[in-house]
Protein backbone atom coordinates (compact mmCIF):
# COMPACT_ATOMS: atom_id res chain seq x y z
CA UNK A 1 0.00 0.00 0.00
CA UNK A 2 1.47 3.33 -0.92
CA UNK A 3 2.29 5.75 1.88
CA UNK A 4 1.51 9.99 1.59
CA UNK A 5 4.44 12.12 1.86
CA UNK A 6 4.20 16.04 1.96
CA UNK A 7 6.60 19.01 1.31
CA UNK A 8 5.95 22.34 2.87
CA UNK A 9 8.25 24.81 0.68
CA UNK A 10 8.83 27.91 3.03
CA UNK A 11 12.51 29.08 2.24
CA UNK A 12 11.04 32.32 0.17
CA UNK A 13 11.00 35.83 1.71
CA UNK A 14 7.95 36.89 -0.01
CA UNK A 15 8.64 40.59 -1.60
CA UNK A 16 5.38 41.38 -2.71
CA UNK A 17 4.07 40.71 0.98
CA UNK A 18 6.43 43.45 2.12
CA UNK A 19 7.76 44.69 5.27
CA UNK A 20 10.91 42.74 7.08
CA UNK A 21 9.81 39.73 7.83
CA UNK A 22 9.03 36.57 5.36
CA UNK A 23 4.61 36.39 5.17
CA UNK A 24 4.92 32.41 6.71
CA UNK A 25 5.90 34.60 9.71
CA UNK A 26 2.77 37.17 9.68
CA UNK A 27 0.18 36.54 12.61
CA UNK A 28 -2.85 35.14 12.00
CA UNK A 29 -5.38 34.79 14.81
CA UNK A 30 -2.31 34.84 17.01
CA UNK A 31 -0.05 32.41 15.34
CA UNK A 32 2.09 32.94 12.40
CA UNK A 33 0.97 31.32 8.87
CA UNK A 34 3.39 28.54 8.88
CA UNK A 35 1.44 27.28 12.04
CA UNK A 36 -1.61 27.23 10.68
CA UNK A 37 -0.28 25.37 7.25
CA UNK A 38 1.35 22.80 8.94
CA UNK A 39 -1.37 21.67 11.38
CA UNK A 40 -3.64 21.64 8.52
CA UNK A 41 -1.47 18.61 6.90
CA UNK A 42 -0.74 17.57 10.91
CA UNK A 43 -4.60 17.28 11.04
CA UNK A 44 -4.76 14.40 8.60
CA UNK A 45 -3.36 10.98 9.75
CA UNK A 46 -2.88 10.01 6.01
CA UNK A 47 0.63 11.94 6.33
CA UNK A 48 3.16 10.02 7.35
CA UNK A 49 5.79 12.72 7.27
CA UNK A 50 6.26 16.19 6.30
CA UNK A 51 9.16 17.87 5.06
CA UNK A 52 9.34 21.31 6.03
CA UNK A 53 11.87 22.92 3.34
CA UNK A 54 13.63 26.35 4.95
CA UNK A 55 15.98 29.09 4.16
CA UNK A 56 19.19 28.18 5.70
CA UNK A 57 19.35 31.70 7.38
CA UNK A 58 15.97 30.92 8.90
CA UNK A 59 16.15 30.76 12.88
CA UNK A 60 12.22 31.44 13.40
CA UNK A 61 10.82 28.39 12.41
CA UNK A 62 11.95 26.49 15.29
CA UNK A 63 9.97 28.70 17.96
CA UNK A 64 7.16 27.44 16.20
CA UNK A 65 5.45 24.79 18.41
CA UNK A 66 3.75 22.42 15.15
CA UNK A 67 7.64 22.57 13.72
CA UNK A 68 8.73 20.74 16.55
CA UNK A 69 6.27 17.54 15.83
CA UNK A 70 7.88 14.59 15.64
CA UNK A 71 6.63 14.22 12.14
CA UNK A 72 8.05 17.22 10.48
CA UNK A 73 12.22 17.61 9.49
CA UNK A 74 13.65 20.65 8.24
CA UNK A 75 15.50 20.86 5.35
CA UNK A 76 17.49 23.79 3.64
CA UNK A 77 16.15 24.91 0.59
CA UNK A 78 16.92 26.71 -2.84
CA UNK A 79 17.32 29.83 -4.70
CA UNK A 80 13.85 29.12 -6.66
CA UNK A 81 10.23 26.92 -5.37
CA UNK A 82 11.39 24.19 -7.77
CA UNK A 83 14.86 23.75 -6.46
CA UNK A 84 12.98 24.02 -2.51
CA UNK A 85 10.03 21.43 -3.73
CA UNK A 86 13.44 18.64 -4.98
CA UNK A 87 15.15 19.35 -1.85
CA UNK A 88 12.23 18.16 0.48
CA UNK A 89 11.57 15.24 -2.16
CA UNK A 90 14.93 13.83 -2.20
CA UNK A 91 15.10 14.44 2.02
CA UNK A 92 12.23 11.83 1.98
CA UNK A 93 14.86 8.70 1.72
CA UNK A 94 12.14 6.13 3.50
CA UNK A 95 9.78 6.99 0.47
CA UNK A 96 9.25 4.89 -2.65
CA UNK A 97 8.72 5.85 -6.32
CA UNK A 98 4.90 4.43 -6.19
CA UNK A 99 4.35 6.56 -2.85
CA UNK A 100 2.46 9.65 -2.82
CA UNK A 101 3.75 13.14 -2.43
CA UNK A 102 1.67 16.24 -1.17
CA UNK A 103 3.03 19.97 -1.87
CA UNK A 104 1.42 22.39 -0.50
CA UNK A 105 2.13 26.34 -0.19
CA UNK A 106 3.33 27.10 3.26
CA UNK A 107 1.34 30.64 2.28
CA UNK A 108 -2.53 28.86 2.34
CA UNK A 109 -3.00 28.69 5.82
CA UNK A 110 -6.41 27.69 5.41
CA UNK A 111 -6.99 24.21 3.32
CA UNK A 112 -9.54 22.35 3.99
CA UNK A 113 -9.10 18.79 5.63
CA UNK A 114 -11.78 16.99 2.72
CA UNK A 115 -10.54 19.06 -0.24
CA UNK A 116 -7.42 16.97 0.59
CA UNK A 117 -9.09 13.58 1.08
CA UNK A 118 -11.05 14.09 -1.92
CA UNK A 119 -7.75 15.00 -4.48
CA UNK A 120 -6.59 11.66 -2.01
CA UNK A 121 -9.43 9.94 -3.47
CA UNK A 122 -9.51 11.16 -6.96
CA UNK A 123 -6.26 10.39 -7.67
CA UNK A 124 -6.28 6.86 -6.04
CA UNK A 125 -6.16 5.46 -8.76
CA UNK A 126 -4.54 7.70 -11.70
CA UNK A 127 -1.61 7.08 -13.48
CA UNK A 128 -0.52 10.96 -13.30
CA UNK A 129 -1.74 12.82 -10.19
CA UNK A 130 -3.55 15.89 -9.86
CA UNK A 131 -4.03 19.02 -7.87
CA UNK A 132 -6.59 20.99 -6.07
CA UNK A 133 -8.20 23.97 -8.09
CA UNK A 134 -11.24 26.53 -8.62
CA UNK A 135 -12.55 27.94 -11.99
CA UNK A 136 -11.86 31.52 -13.06
CA UNK A 137 -14.95 33.65 -12.67
CA UNK A 138 -13.45 37.10 -13.91
CA UNK A 139 -12.87 38.37 -17.04
CA UNK A 140 -9.38 37.75 -18.19
CA UNK A 141 -7.03 40.45 -19.89
CA UNK A 142 -3.75 39.94 -20.88
CA UNK A 143 -1.49 42.97 -20.88
CA UNK A 144 1.49 44.87 -22.13
CA UNK A 145 3.53 47.45 -20.94
CA UNK A 146 4.31 50.40 -22.76
CA UNK A 147 5.93 54.12 -21.96
CA UNK A 148 3.04 55.45 -20.35
CA UNK A 149 1.82 52.00 -18.30
CA UNK A 150 -0.22 49.14 -18.65
CA UNK A 151 -2.56 48.57 -21.82
CA UNK A 152 -4.90 45.33 -22.62
CA UNK A 153 -3.79 43.28 -25.43
CA UNK A 154 -6.35 41.04 -25.65
CA UNK A 155 -9.28 39.47 -23.65
CA UNK A 156 -8.81 35.85 -22.78
CA UNK A 157 -11.84 33.89 -23.19
CA UNK A 158 -12.11 32.01 -19.50
CA UNK A 159 -13.58 28.87 -20.25
CA UNK A 160 -11.36 26.42 -19.65
CA UNK A 161 -9.02 28.46 -17.32
CA UNK A 162 -7.99 27.38 -13.78
CA UNK A 163 -6.41 28.88 -10.96
CA UNK A 164 -4.15 25.82 -9.85
CA UNK A 165 -3.95 25.69 -5.83
CA UNK A 166 -2.22 23.66 -3.53
CA UNK A 167 -1.60 20.32 -2.40
CA UNK A 168 -0.14 19.12 -5.57
CA UNK A 169 -0.28 15.42 -5.41
CA UNK A 170 2.00 13.17 -7.69
CA UNK A 171 3.64 10.23 -7.07
CA UNK A 172 7.27 10.67 -5.18
CA UNK A 173 9.44 8.98 -8.75
CA UNK A 174 7.88 10.87 -11.17
CA UNK A 175 7.41 14.14 -9.36
CA UNK A 176 11.16 13.86 -8.39
CA UNK A 177 11.94 12.79 -11.95
CA UNK A 178 10.49 15.89 -13.56
CA UNK A 179 12.24 18.37 -11.36
CA UNK A 180 15.35 17.31 -12.00
CA UNK A 181 14.02 17.01 -16.12
CA UNK A 182 13.44 20.74 -15.57
CA UNK A 183 16.74 21.64 -13.52
CA UNK A 184 18.45 19.95 -16.09
CA UNK A 185 17.11 21.55 -19.22
CA UNK A 186 17.13 25.41 -16.99
CA UNK A 187 13.49 25.53 -16.85
CA UNK A 188 11.45 27.02 -14.07
CA UNK A 189 8.88 25.57 -13.11
CA UNK A 190 6.26 27.67 -10.50
CA UNK A 191 4.58 24.97 -9.45
CA UNK A 192 5.00 20.67 -9.36
CA UNK A 193 1.77 20.70 -12.13
CA UNK A 194 4.43 22.31 -14.88
CA UNK A 195 6.91 20.21 -14.17
CA UNK A 196 4.70 17.04 -14.87
CA UNK A 197 3.18 18.75 -17.79
CA UNK A 198 6.77 18.89 -19.73
CA UNK A 199 6.78 15.00 -19.52
CA UNK A 200 3.87 15.33 -21.43
CA UNK A 201 1.19 14.21 -18.86
CA UNK A 202 -2.42 15.98 -17.85
CA UNK A 203 -2.68 16.02 -14.31
CA UNK A 204 -6.19 15.74 -12.99
CA UNK A 205 -7.59 18.82 -11.93
CA UNK A 206 -9.95 18.49 -8.56
CA UNK A 207 -12.33 21.25 -7.67
CA UNK A 208 -11.01 22.82 -4.27
CA UNK A 209 -12.49 25.62 -1.59
CA UNK A 210 -12.09 29.04 -2.69
CA UNK A 211 -10.98 30.26 0.85
CA UNK A 212 -7.63 28.12 0.40
CA UNK A 213 -6.17 31.54 -0.50
CA UNK A 214 -2.36 31.89 -1.25
CA UNK A 215 -1.24 35.12 1.51
CA UNK A 216 1.24 37.03 -1.10
CA UNK A 217 0.57 40.89 -0.02
CA UNK A 218 -0.14 41.92 3.26
CA UNK A 219 -4.21 43.10 3.11
CA UNK A 220 -4.44 39.25 2.26
CA UNK A 221 -4.51 38.18 6.09
CA UNK A 222 -7.35 40.53 6.83
CA UNK A 223 -8.89 38.32 4.49
CA UNK A 224 -7.62 35.30 5.59
CA UNK A 225 -8.78 35.95 9.02
CA UNK A 226 -12.28 36.46 8.23
CA UNK A 227 -12.02 33.50 6.23
CA UNK A 228 -10.75 31.71 9.10
CA UNK A 229 -13.17 32.64 11.63
CA UNK A 230 -16.30 31.29 9.44
CA UNK A 231 -14.20 28.37 9.04
CA UNK A 232 -14.35 28.39 12.78
CA UNK A 233 -18.22 28.74 12.92
CA UNK A 234 -18.45 25.76 10.18
CA UNK A 235 -17.01 23.31 12.36
CA UNK A 236 -14.01 22.98 9.91
CA UNK A 237 -11.11 23.80 11.83
CA UNK A 238 -10.72 24.17 15.80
Amino acid sequence: MSAYFAVVPAAGIGTRFGGNQAKQYAILDGQPVIAHSLQRLLDLDEISHIALVLAAHDEQAALVSAVQNARVSRVAGGAERMDSVLAGLLSLTQARDDDWVLVHDVARPLLRPNDVRELINACAQDDVGGLLAHDVRDTMKQSRANSVGLRVEATVPRAGLMHALTPQLFRYGLLRDALLAARADGVVVTDESAAIERLGHRPRLVLGARDNIKITYADDLALAAFYLSAQRAQGICS
